[in-house]
């Protein structure tokens, strides 16, 4: 029997042009628009926001473990590359994702970064769990009445 359980919900309501706004229950609000090539200017892309999310979860788990260790981290980047499918051939998904971890610290043990960037990847970090699962995504639709803005 599987779990049907709602663990998040959240609208995404259209501003505009291709201006989605996203208001998940953090209560935070992120604005995703198309890439600037084809008149974007209100914020990242949907794939860039994928890309992003990837990164800073796997970032703050390592930060966390990190901490945990009692390593001192003074300055910390995820140098994120991703190549996608073709242009002109749709749908464009990721073939590869690369989450290049750079850090630096006081007397920062190799070691420790190595096994919390590990940790995340392999344990921690649900957005890379869910790319690498490929969950099932269904989509539904209605026509509503006019929705007030």
């Amino acid at each position: 029997m599987s779990d049907t359980r709602i663990n998040m919900k959240f609208t995404v309501d259209w501003r505009g042009e291709a201006v989605f706004e996203a208001k998940p229950p953090s209560g935070a609000t992120l604005r995703m628009d198309t890439h600037p090539d084809f008149g974007g200017s209100e914020g990242p892309t949907p794939m860039e926001t994928l890309l992003a999310a990837a990164a800073a979860c796997s970032g703050i788990d390592v930060v966390d473990i990190l901490r945990k260790k009692r390593q001192k981290v003074t300055a910390y980047r995820i140098e994120v590359e991703a190549e996608r499918t073709e242009e002109g051939v749709y749908p464009r998904p990721f073939r590869k994702v690369v989450l290049r971890h750079v850090l630096s610290g006081d007397d920062l043990d190799p070691d420790a970064v190595a096994q919390a960037v590990r940790l995340s990847d392999e344990k921690y970090c649900s957005v890379v769990a869910t790319l690498r699962m490929a969950p099932s995504v269904e989509s539904e639709w209605t026509v509503a009445e006019p929705i007030a803005p």
